[in-house]
């Protein structure tokens, strides 16, 4: 019976301590919540010291437990407060919402008696600031681009403060606007009509920008410095041109520069205000037409000059082949104007001399005096022989030329016609600026021809008479010598 109480009194005890070593695990966790005057280390060395500190460890877990329960009975009344007061402030939203549509309602209402009230009041002039408007806006688009914004700047940016303002129907233009509108306009029709000169910038091409005094034409055109000007309206400034147009233009703003006050000139003006000056300076010139000397080289075209002209090929070799007719046929002038003043020379002088055809004939005449007839004319005809090829020299050359420029021409022209007709098989005909350059090339080719073709002509004619000219004086100058010689020998004979 001892050995039963003894085993059971030994597992009391070990639950006992497995009871006490969990409260205390339990216990560390919330110990952090009391004070270290509560916290202390307990040592147990007996079971009767142990089951005391059971029951004071029961003792402090009563006060957590305790503290614990007020602390979320606290917690509760403040949850509880707080959603009274989100309540409470709900149904003050809701009764404010409520308030504000019902206001939100007056002031539609309100809206549409006071619209209604001004439509009324308004009237006709409803249509008025319609039209002011209008017009503010074109006449802002008017002012931008017009050349009588470089004396008188920013004028659109009021003028668009007030389409915007017209575009408005809570504001109404006053008086002083709707009067500086009519101002405005009224001084851009006066400004039209006057010639002035003021100082203005130039932009240069370069970028530079040089000061100078500018003569505006009314609003048709600007000058300077003896140039046309541009009036870029993006910017609002005076830009050079990258070409000016022909002589028959720019040479009336010489005269223009230098008139005198309320003195009547003849000016070259664009009354398209800078359409018609800009198609002028984009037309080809001739100088486009043909080329430059370098332009092939340069853009790697071919290795011939003049192939960057419309032309193209074709085009280059007729300009080549002219520029060589004009120098044979200006050599062979030259030539034989200074042979045959020194071939005239010689028929009035009785002594030989072997600077010119005729006098190297009499001089070989001077040195067969004794020979027969025969002979002497054989003498004779060798000497004409031997002049004859340096007086004709290059001459038919010259009438090849003549011939095969406008066959050139013709060939440019074929070759124009097909790359037309391969622009049109790839591209259609809608775009005529598909075949522009087919075309460009077959007229220019056969201008170039002709070009070529007519001076040669006329050279030729020229030079080859020159050169018949001298021959036939050599000519009868030794059919002369032979007819005396004759004689001569005759009476010798007799």
């Amino acid at each position: 019976m001892s050995n039963t109480m003894k085993k059971l009194g030994l597992i009391a005890l070990t639950a006992i301590t497995a009871v006490f070593f969990s409260t205390l695990s339990m216990a560390a966790d919330e110990a952090e919540a009391l004070p270290p005057s509560d916290l202390e280390v307990v040592k147990a060395d007996t079971l009767g010291e142990l089951l005391k500190n059971v029951e004071e460890r029961r003792v402090v877990e009563s006060k957590l437990h305790t503290q614990r329960e007020a602390e979320f009975r606290r917690d509760r009344a403040n949850q509880a407060k707080l959603l009274d007061d989100a309540k409470a402030q709900r149904r003050r939203e809701e009764q404010r919402s409520d308030r504000l549509e019902t206001k939100f309602e007056e002031n539609e209402i309100l809206i549409g008696e006071r619209q209604e009230q001004l439509d009324r009041r308004l009237g006709s002039l409803r249509e008025l600031f319609g039209v002011l408007q209008q017009v503010a806006g074109d006449t802002r688009g008017l002012f931008e681009a017009s050349i009588i914004s470089i004396e008188y700047p920013n004028r659109g940016e009021w003028l668009g403060e007030l389409a915007k303002k017209m575009g408005t129907s809570t504001k109404l233009a006053t008086i002083n606007e709707m009067e500086t509108l009519w101002f405005e306009l009224q001084r851009e029709m006066t400004e039209s009509s006057k010639v002035v000169r003021f100082p203005a910038q130039i932009t240069m091409l370069n970028g530079d920008q040089i000061s100078t005094d500018v003569i505006r034409i009314g609003s048709f055109a600007i000058v300077a410095d003896g140039n046309y000007v541009q009036f870029d309206p993006d910017s609002g400034a005076l830009v050079e041109l990258a070409r000016q147009p022909s002589a028959r233009y720019t040479n009336t703003i010489s005269d223009l520069e230098a008139a005198a006050p309320n003195e009547i000139v003849e000016m070259g003006i664009d009354p398209t205000r800078g359409s018609l000056l800009r198609l002028l300076i984009s037309a080809d010139t001739w100088g486009d037409r043909i080329g430059s000397a370098f332009g092939g080289i340069s853009k790697g075209e071919c290795w011939l000059p003049f192939c960057d002209g419309q032309g193209g090929v074709p085009g280059s070799v007729i300009i080549l082949v002219g520029i060589l007719g004009v120098l044979l046929a200006t050599e062979r002038l030259i030539t034989l104007t200074l042979v045959g003043a020194k071939v005239n020379s010689q028929k009035k002088s009785s002594t030989p001399s072997s600077d010119n055809p005729l006098g190297r004939v009499l001089k070989v005449y001077e040195d067969n005096k004794d020979v027969d007839v025969e002979t002497l004319e054989l003498k004779l005809g060798e000497a004409m022989l031997i002049e004859t090829p340096g007086l004709t020299r290059n001459i038919t050359l010259i009438q090849v030329i003549s011939v095969v420029a406008p066959l050139l021409g013709l060939l440019g022209t074929v070759i124009g016609m097909i790359t037309t007709f391969q622009a049109i098989t790839l591209f259609g005909t809608g775009d005529p600026k598909t075949m522009a350059g087919g075309i460009s090339q077959a007229l220019v080719t056969t201008v170039l021809g002709l070009v070529v073709a007519i001076p040669t002509t006329l050279l030729h004619a020229i030079v080859s008479s020159r050169s018949r000219s001298v021959i036939h004086v050599i000519e009868e100058q030794s059919a002369g010598i032979i007819a005396e010689h004759a004689e001569q020998s005759g009476q010798a004979l007799g």
